[in-house]
């Protein structure tokens, strides 16, 4: 690895989506040296719009991301590099992140603003149409697929919960299950109360065109038609850095943060979904910028008590 520079920045951002690149506008506008280090390939690029965050609600996310960075980039103690963060160490003067084209570079602190990677159902067409209309947040999507046909791919204890949700938005819901042994009959019985039919059989296909659901192929052969699929995914942090550097991570898989985003290792933060379960682009942001703040507050101190 080669050190591209021997400049010392006062935080490397890994990450420049929504969360990372709140994160340099706020500490930017803190004149603080910030490198934001992204390889390009945020985990919504499938979604063909953006909802749910003001001034910006039915862009692409592209879009979105494109005007932020072009904002964030006008503060002069900002920079961007385009690459993939492989490696993180700490060293004395902070932290040394290695890229996978062979650089490095050296920052006091660090945020990982990462994301999550999906884990997508083994079901023919089921990734092709992820972000489209297979979704996961009513929140995000509910509002676009409002009195259509929708299924519910979902099981366990938040499945009373993510179903109340759903069928506020329509009431043609379906829950389809490949085993009824995966919930208990309290939860089927409070469904078939509010109206939710249920399907007890194993998808095989997802039919659809461009990315819109149009039928459901189940094993025995039949179909059914829906126009939108709710379902949760298993999810993996999109970067193992910081797991290596020593942060905590929670039974859910997320890296433990305080009220300031700051990670269980001292100098370093997360923001966006990497430490969040609630995903979507606002918060993202929120988060982000709350993890600026933290790191400014962290290194302003740090002068003063010297």
């Amino acid at each position: 690895m080669t050190l591209t520079n021997k400049k010392l920045y006062d935080t490397i951002i890994v990450g420049g989506s929504y969360a990372g690149l709140a994160s340099a506008m706020t500490l930017g506008r803190s004149l603080r040296n910030v490198l934001i280090i992204d390889n390009g390939a945020p985990c919504n690029k499938q979604t063909p719009h953006s909802h749910n965050f003001l001034t910006r609600d039915g862009l692409p996310p592209g879009e979105i991301a494109a005007i932020a960075r072009e904002e964030v980039l006008k503060y002069p103690t900002i920079e961007f590099y385009t690459g993939f963060a492989v490696q993180g160490s700490k060293i004395s003067e902070g932290f040394l992140v290695n890229t996978s084209d062979g650089k490095s570079f050296k920052g006091k602190t660090l945020i990982f603003a990462t994301g999550l990677s999906d884990t997508m159902h083994d079901i023919k067409g089921f990734a092709e149409c992820w972000g489209i209309s297979v979704i996961h947040c009513p929140y995000c999507h509910g509002y676009e697929f409002r009195n259509k046909k929708t299924a519910i791919l979902a099981e366990g204890d938040r499945l009373i919960y993510f179903a109340s949700l759903i069928k506020n938005l329509t009431d043609d819901v379906t829950l389809i299950i490949s085993d009824k042994n995966v919930g208990n009959e309290d939860s089927f019985t409070t469904l078939q109360k509010n109206g939710v039919k249920i399907i007890e059989k194993k998808i095989v296909e997802i039919q659809h065109r461009n990315g819109y659901v149009d039928q459901i192929i189940f094993s025995d052969g039949t179909s059914k038609r829906f126009e939108a699929v709710y379902a949760p995914v298993p999810f993996r942090q999109q970067c193992n850095i910081p797991e290596k550097l020593g942060c905590e991570i929670t039974e859910k898989g997320l890296i433990s943060i305080d009220a300031l985003q700051k990670t269980s290792v001292d100098g370093v933060y997360a923001a966006g979904d990497n430490s969040n379960t609630l995903r979507a682009v606002s918060l993202s942001v929120s988060s982000g910028t709350v993890a600026g703040v933290g790191v400014n507050a962290e290194l302003s101190l740090e002068v003063f008590n010297k």
